[in-house]
């Protein structure tokens, strides 16, 4: 066999395996340049020289497993979800969409401006901006959404709690790409924008280009590996049994919060209100006046939400206040 073709089908076969702990770091980044983007959001500095990806992991406090299965992803190589650690893959997405939000599209605007005429004279080109502008609004508002509720949701699942109101096939079901519209700003700037020689529009139209291409494989990452991966942990949670729900939990702590809320002469007054004492013995009992308990009772009211004396009575045995024997029938 011709060298040329052995190295074809060597380069196959490697590409067919996978990238494993074992490969030199930098072969690739020889391989895929993009790959320098993952590692960023990694937190993985260059300057690696010739270290293994698991050196490399293990210096900078990644999770090897998830470091190459988004690896492989990005590079079209055999990836595989059920070896990603969640938290690990999630503090990867929240330093993209930083990425995103922080820097790239930012970048873009203020080179789009830098390119084209925004002195009002070129209808097309305020247009343009305004476009890009309400395309961001839309990009902060889909990140702001994973980060503030799915991202939340997946904690609380590594927490062993379920939620009755959302799963992740909710979130996954109207997940869409974000870099579409991306590529109809280029294609408005192409047909629409006509200026020659225009070198800092071509910059930021392969800006735009890059981009749209960079968030399309973010998008496809979370569908990919960070849904089916979140859906397997939910059932092992069911299958378990032992799982608990937010809302049986966020109960649970409420009352605690409230109970945490009483001062401590205030849950003596609810101690005495349960054992059938009015006012005036309350007061005499506590040396307080009849004013003093009037407005502490007022106080515990508010706090609590409950208004009747049998409303206390329950509430002062569920949180262990008193003994259902300690009150007067």
């Amino acid at each position: 066999m011709h060298w040329k073709t052995r190295t074809f089908y060597q380069k196959k076969m490697n590409h067919a395996a996978g990238y494993k702990p074992t490969d030199k770091m930098r072969e690739l980044v020889k391989d895929n340049s993009a790959l320098i983007l993952v590692m960023g959001r990694f937190g993985i500095s260059l300057g690696f020289g010739d270290k293994s990806v698991r050196d490399v992991c293990r210096a900078h406090r990644v999770n090897e497993n998830t470091f190459l299965e988004v690896v492989n992803f990005v590079s079209d190589r055999p990836y595989h979800f059920e070896s990603v650690s969640l938290p690990s893959l999630v503090g990867y997405l929240k330093q993209a969409h930083e990425y995103f939000l922080g820097f790239h599209l930012p970048g873009i605007r203020r080179k789009l401006i830098e390119a084209i005429d925004c002195s009002g004279a070129n209808d097309i080109a305020v247009l343009i901006v305004k476009f890009y502008d309400e395309y961001v609004t839309e990009v902060r508002k889909h990140m702001e959404y994973e980060n503030e509720v799915v991202f939340s949701y997946v904690e609380q699942l590594s927490q062993g709690f379920l939620n009755r109101n959302f799963c992740i096939s909710d979130f996954a079901g109207k997940h869409a790409p974000i870099g579409c519209k991306l590529n109809e700003l280029k294609d408005i700037i192409i047909r629409y924008y006509p200026e020659k020689n225009n070198y800092l529009l071509n910059a930021v139209l392969l800006d735009i280009i890059l981009c749209e291409q960079d968030l399309n494989s973010h998008c496809r990452i979370e569908d990919k590996l960070f849904v089916p991966a979140v859906r397997l942990i939910e059932q092992q949670l069911k299958r378990s049994g032992q799982m608990v729900y937010t809302d049986e939990a966020e109960s649970e702590s409420a009352e605690k919060e409230r109970l945490e809320v009483l001062s401590d002469r205030e849950k003596d007054i609810v101690v005495c209100v349960t054992k059938g004492m009015n006012n005036k013995e309350i007061a005499d009992y506590l040396f307080l006046s009849v004013h003093t308990v009037t407005t502490h009772r007022r106080n515990i009211s508010n706090k609590l939400q409950i208004h009747t004396t049998a409303g206390l009575i329950i509430y002062a045995i569920a949180n262990k206040l008193v003994n259902i024997e300690d009150i007067q029938q």
